[in-house]
């Protein structure tokens, strides 16, 4: 008898047990805790030490204070800097097998995820290597196998950018399938619309803001390459919509493209009165398109681009540009504050492109996130001619997560420490 009200009880309780134990091993709320870090988040004003719970790839809670034993995972981020994941707004990574081609499906470009993370970059937007005809296979070979969450802006042209000739072609440049490729067959990716390297009049930008204005997306426009150079007070005031975007902001190339400061080292006036209009100033930094005598005068009388930006391809990445940490460490160089910098490579691009879920550490927000070390000593900087500018200050990516997964960590932070195993 005792026997069976024994199994019985036992019966009974295990149940119980087994649901309690369940209760234990799930009851942290937090997958991953960052603690102690100095928060930079432009959208919620926040600048100040914050601590970010992590639950199931998102942000769940910040707070001044969050306590280790409501995580699974906490790292100790004290010391360092705290900000959104950044976004890229202006990137060539269309990588592919045509070694004839320029940038689209070419080895001009680069794959994102080996140059992305390691400066803190979690959302870049490729600046219209392809177009209507070959963003599919874009979108096959590299979107969808990144990590890093790739968005495009859709050239004009149907091929992209497969050569400068092909950029010339006007009936290739077709705004009716351009926009509808943008609003019905992948609105979910592409967030507007590029126009470069005409060698011509206004034609391209034309038929791309006509497009533009059919998907109710923003144009970028890299006006260089006309001979002599076209206005850019017309482009800007007469041809551009506000939302607009002016791309490679400091190139000096004055045979090819009208430069925003004049030969006495001044602002033309109606660059402000542009950007007063909404014409969105981009860094666009590139091999080719960043000279310290556009920016420092420019900075100096208080011209300041919206968005900072790399034009990452394999003709930048090792040349002055490096990547997108070490352009914003050039902007404060020249005096613009940490929170300036990541202002502009965060919630501004957001804005432009109409992705405002992105940008910021939001409760709810996916958990991109870009932690850095603010390293202090004597920098220099190179421009595209290799002009040096000294600095005190540079930014070093620590550690970076995409969707609450660590996918940078520079010195270990998120790792165990080997000798106390």
């Amino acid at each position: 008898m005792n026997f069976h009200t024994n199994l019985n009880r036992l019966r009974f309780l295990l149940p119980i047990f087994l649901f309690t134990l369940g209760l234990g091993v799930h009851a942290q709320e937090y997958d991953l805790l960052l603690k102690g870090g100095h928060l930079i988040d432009t959208k919620n004003n926040i600048n100040t030490p914050m601590d970010i719970g992590i639950q199931d790839g998102k942000i769940k809670s910040v707070s001044k204070s969050i306590s280790e034993k409501k995580a699974e995972k906490t790292i100790d981020i004290s010391g360092y800097f705290v900000t959104p994941g950044l976004i890229d707004m202006h990137v060539h990574v269309f990588m592919g097998n045509e070694l004839d081609d320029y940038i689209a499906n070419a080895q001009t470009s680069v794959m994102p995820d080996g140059f992305t993370f390691r400066s803190g970059v979690t959302t870049v937007v490729d600046a219209g290597s392809s177009g209507w005809r070959n963003f599919p296979l874009f979108k096959e070979q590299t979107i969808d196998k990144a990590k890093t969450r790739v968005l495009a802006l859709l050239n004009i042209v149907g091929h992209g950018m497969k050569s400068r000739f092909d950029e010339q072609n006007l009936s290739d440049m077709n705004p009716e399938m351009t926009a509808y490729s943008i609003t019905k067959l992948y609105p979910e990716i592409l967030v507007g619309i590029k126009a470069a390297h005409y060698w011509g009049g206004f034609d391209q930008v034309d038929l791309a803001v006509e497009a533009g204005k059919k998907a109710n997306v923003p144009v970028m426009v890299d006006f260089g390459e006309h001979d002599p150079p076209n206005s850019i007070e017309s482009l800007f005031m007469e041809h551009l919509r506000p939302g607009d975007i002016f791309t490679h902001t400091y190139s000096y190339g004055p045979t090819q493209r009208e430069t925003i400061v004049d030969e006495n080292d001044k602002v033309k006036p109606f660059v402000f009165k542009a950007q007063e209009r909404g014409i969105v100033f981009d860094v666009g930094h590139g091999g080719g398109a960043f000279s310290w005598r556009q920016a420092v005068p420019a900075s100096q009388q208080g011209f300041k681009a919206n968005v900072i930006s790399t034009d990452l391809h394999t003709q930048s990445m090792n040349s002055g540009m490096k990547d997108l940490s070490n352009v914003l460490s050039k902007f404060m160089a020249m005096g613009f504050s940490l929170e300036d910098v990541i202002a502009r490579a965060t919630w501004a691009p957001a804005q432009v492109i109409g992705r405002t879920d992105l940008g910021h550490l939001d409760v709810g927000a996916e958990a991109d996130i870009a932690v850095f070390s603010l390293r202090e000593g004597d920098f220099g900087f190179l421009d595209v001619r290799r002009n040096t500018l000294k600095g005190k200050k540079k930014l070093e990516t620590q550690l970076t997560l995409r969707a609450g997964k660590v996918v940078w960590d520079l010195n270990g932070m998120a790792g165990t420490d080997f000798s106390k195993k």
